[in-house]
């Protein structure tokens, strides 16, 4: 191997050629769908007037026909095999916006939102815990100044 070259990936072998790009598209489609049902009950368009219920349709329609393509996309070009999926991020960046949402009320924003940076923090697994912390007071006192200068 020369110097500075990385060894390749596995390539996928079996009808999905490409199976990063196959699934990223049925996740996509799934998400128009869900997109879809969601504002089933809103009223569509009616004429050349737009109700509330076109834009989301239209953009979950073009979400839905992007993910098909991709898909595509993964029946008709070689790409890797599938990579290992690391829960930690979505996981601690989800409980950051769920403890945010459930503490703002009894906390207030300025502790509240102290918290939620150092939650978020721990997604990555380089955090430095120090830094994390001098980066969260200088957020959390920057927006109680901001607070009291609106006030």
């Amino acid at each position: 191997m020369s110097e500075g070259a990385t060894p390749e990936s596995p390539r996928a072998t079996g009808r999905i050629r490409n199976p990063q790009d196959f699934y990223g598209g049925l996740v996509l489609i799934v998400i128009a769908v869900f997109a879809l049902w969601a504002g089933s009950d809103l009223t569509g368009m009616k004429g050349f007037q737009f109700g509330p219920g076109t834009a989301p349709r239209m953009f979950a329609v073009l979400l839905a026909v992007m993910g098909l393509a991709i898909m595509l996309i993964g029946f008709f070009t070689d790409g890797p095999a599938l990579q290992h999926y690391a829960f930690r991020g979505p996981f601690f960046v989800t409980a950051a916006i769920l403890f945010f949402a459930v503490c703002i009320r009894p906390l207030g924003l300025v502790g509240t939102s102290f918290v939620t940076i150092l939650i978020a923090a721990a997604a990555s697994n380089e955090v430095r815990w120090v830094e994390s912390g001098i980066w969260a007071a200088a957020l959390t006192f920057s927006l109680g100044i901001a607070l009291l200068l609106t006030a």
